[in-house]
């Protein structure tokens, strides 16, 4: 592999390229937008996961819960996310993002602390229900927010720390529970399972108020907190030098010749499958893992999810490797091919079983590299659709609901409860996605590079024509030039 990408040695945060103006604004840009996607990434997996973790802490003893009811909470939450990202294609590109997501996280985080009060089956899958729906439009928000910054070449690092959230959100929601059990079991009258749903509660309300101030919402419809109007210009000239909104500068709106635009062209149908792909490669939603500590006999609730949260800690090291790899050592197709050949391992061990116990431990604590090239594939997703922001809102959204919706009811056929710990059909299930995903990144390149081949054509054009008309001589070749490479997007390897 090549020590420099981009114009970069792989230990530089900034291209050679850049101002030091621009360096200065992509500092704040990263300690605005960074950290709070992280964070609120982090709160938001704990609030999804932690069903999970209550279930193996007690849970489904206390209120005698049995058969399938676990998969129906996970996926009552999708089927609700798949409800809610609907109405967010039309609403990223006109409300402030500042608002829109810490709003939504401040509901989410009212039922997550409901939890603690259920006692029944119609409690929890309605209060899953909601939390489902309100965390809806975060993970495709902050996607959004990355792209409407960030340059192709920038946005694998950015997107991986935020995905890090993900890996300690299962990370500590283990730990918590594991805590609260050992610690705050029959404090109240409470058993240790309800207090961690009024623990993490409180935890997503101090985040979200904290988003109202710090999210710098995008560059058309700016947070002015801590952006100036000069920060703000030096933000829109860099996304018009990479092609961001280059077709579509106004504020959009939700016509038929929107939706015409996205559901005529390649994007929308290449993304979904190839997000399709990616979604049903990951194990990780369904507990298995830690179904199967459980299911040794000789942990207690604390213990079980405390050795859970051994792969989602290990996890955080995939993550940032595959992202940063990605923008600057192994390309966005090596960093997704080298995630998912891990990933292909891990299945096929699993799928087999009848293995020693030291290989199903292993087994389990690699898989998070599957998910851990996320936001590669987002990032590379915001860089195809970056020439016009209408589409991108609207893509983003159904690339992202399409495969939730899908994945809300595979659980129920390849991940059922009574059928713990062993998955073999749903293993079997993300084996087979796995592989597809390879093969379908290959395609994802080619277009790609058709679409940035005429890209470079039309600007070459439009670079011609002005040239003409300003009827300036020949020797302006070097103004033409620099008008070229004004406009042309840094090159990203892919």
């Amino acid at each position: 592999m090549h020590g420099k990408r981009n114009g970069r040695a792989w230990w530089h945060w900034f291209a050679e390229s850049d101002t030091p103006q621009e360096r200065k604004l992509l500092l704040k840009l990263d300690l605005l937008i960074v950290p709070y996607a992280f964070i609120g990434f982090w709160i938001n997996y704990i609030d999804a996961s932690n069903i999970n973790n209550a279930w193996v802490a007690g849970l489904s003893d206390d209120l005698n819960f049995r058969g399938n009811q676990l998969v129906d909470f996970q996926t009552i939450s999708q089927v609700a996310q798949v409800i809610g990202q609907i109405p967010f294609a039309y609403l990223f590109p006109l409300l402030p993002m500042n608002w829109l997501v810490p709003g939504t996280e401040i509901f989410w985080g009212i039922f997550t602390l409901l939890q603690y009060r259920a006692n029944s089956y119609a409690e929890f899958m309605a209060y899953r229900f909601f939390i489902g729906f309100f965390e809806a439009p975060f993970f495709v928000g902050v996607h959004y927010v990355l792209g409407s910054w960030y340059r192709a070449d920038e946005l694998g690092r950015r997107g991986g720390i935020f995905y890090i959230g993900l890996t300690l959100g299962s990370l500590t929601s283990g730990l918590i529970q594991s805590s609260a059990s050992a610690n705050l079991e029959g404090v109240a009258g409470l058993a240790g399972w309800r207090w961690m749903f009024i623990i993490v509660s409180l935890m997503t309300f101090v985040v979200a108020i904290a988003g109202f101030f710090i999210w710098p919402g995008t560059p058309d419809i700016p947070n002015k907190m801590f952006l100036n109007e000069e920060e703000l210009q030096i933000a829109r000239r860099r996304l018009q030098e990479n092609g961001t909104g280059a077709k579509n500068n106004a504020i959009p709106k939700l016509s038929l010749g929107l939706l015409k635009s996205v559901f005529t062209s390649w994007k929308v149908y290449t993304l979904v499958a190839w997000n399709l792909f990616f979604w049903n490669s990951d194990p990780q939603p369904w507990g298995g893992y830690l179904l199967w500590i459980k299911s040794l006999g000789r942990y207690t609730n604390a213990e079980v999810n405390r050795l859970g949260s051994s792969a989602p800690g290990i996890g955080i090291l995939y993550v940032l490797f595959i992202n940063f790899s990605s923008d600057l050592w192994l390309g966005r197709t090596g960093a997704i091919l080298l995630a998912h050949t891990v990933n292909i391992v891990s299945m096929t061990l699993l799928v087999v079983w009848n293995i020693p116990e030291n290989a199903k431990w292993f087994a389990f604590n690699i898989y998070y590299f599957d998910i851990g090239m996320s936001s590669v594939l987002y990032g590379w997703a915001n860089d195809i659709l970056r020439h016009n922001k209408a589409e991108r809102a609207v893509t983003l959204v159904v690339m992202n609901t399409v495969p939730t919706a899908i994945r809300a009811w595979i659980g129920l056929l390849v991940f059922k409860t009574v059928e713990s710990p062993r998955f073999t059909k749903g293993y079997s299930f993300c084996l087979a996605n796995s592989i597809c995903l390879i093969g379908f990144t290959f395609v994802v390149r080619h277009l790609y590079r058709k679409q940035e081949e005429r890209h470079r054509l039309e600007l070459s054009q439009s670079s011609e024509s002005v040239v003409e008309e300003m009827s300036l001589p020949i020797e302006s070749d070097k103004q033409t030039r620099a008008a070229n490479v004004t406009v042309e997007p840094i090159k990203v390897s892919v």
